[in-house]
């Protein structure tokens, strides 16, 4: 049973992760356009009108303005709530699973992060060097304040997790982005040993839809199907994040 602390902090972190969820919209659709985050205010792609802030709220503004523009009735698409539900869910999910102590604050980070790299990864197919630059920093600030003897642990994993990516991306340079080494590189900075119970995951979800793909597709022409990376690492890294410890436990007790 959840603890009334644990419950606590789960609904303040779901709380928070709608209101950053918000922002990463903003970021999810101006980092990659070179736009400034803070100026101008969030306005309608459409008509271009300036978005009110009681419409504005996450989630509630979208359903009760029915997903269109109060101004020009113009659709706004569902990710945004989904982005904002999705943010506010997973930052809940990681305080119930890691509980309220210092390690918390690592994973909550980690989570800001893997948002906004899976929604510009799939529409841009690229994973900012910025995004990556304020991942490294935020995890070592943290891990300095927190568990500085974990440093090196995590530093380690890092260049492990990265150092195989840039191996295949080497040998399969169509396959494989520097932006995906970067970003392995950057898990195992908030992961530790737990890396690679993700990579594992996400190169194993990889591979089930790139299956699929050729299964619909066949063959020839599901290999020439381009596919992000990204999203499939990011799914690893929660998968990592919220069940890699008991997994490398069991791996080293039953195999060690």
């Amino acid at each position: 049973m959840i603890g009334v602390s644990t419950a606590m902090g789960a609904s303040v972190a779901g709380f928070l992760g709608l209101m950053f969820g918000s922002f990463l919209n903003v970021l999810a659709y101006r980092l990659p356009r070179g736009e400034s985050l803070a100026t101008p205010a969030s306005r309608c792609p459409g008509c271009d009108t300036p978005i009110k802030p009681y419409d504005n709220v996450p989630v509630l503004s979208w359903v009760l303005l029915r997903g269109r523009c109060r101004s020009c009735g113009e659709s706004i698409a569902w990710r945004y709530p989904l982005v904002e539900l999705s943010t506010a869910l997973l930052m809940a999910l990681t305080v119930v699973v890691l509980g309220t102590g210092e390690e918390v604050w690592l994973g909550l980070a980690f989570v800001l992060l893997l948002v906004p790299v899976t929604v510009i990864d799939l529409d841009f197919r690229i994973i900012p060097n910025k995004l990556m630059i304020a991942g490294t920093v935020a995890a070592l600030v943290i891990l300095a304040i927190t568990e500085p003897g974990d440093i090196p642990e995590h530093l380690i994993a890092a260049t492990a997790a990265g150092g195989f990516l840039l191996v295949a991306a080497i040998a399969y340079p169509a396959g494989m982005g520097m932006g995906d080494v970067k970003l392995a590189f950057v898990m195992g900075l908030f992961l530790g040993r737990d890396v690679g119970v993700a990579m594992f995951a996400g190169l194993v979800a990889g591979s089930i839809v790139g299956i699929a793909i050729m299964a619909r597709k066949g063959a020839a022409e599901g290999r020439k199907t381009a596919i992000p990376f990204g999203p499939f690492l990011a799914f690893g890294g929660m998968v990592g994040l919220l069940a890699g410890d008991p997994a490398v436990d069991w791996y080293l007790r039953t195999f060690a």
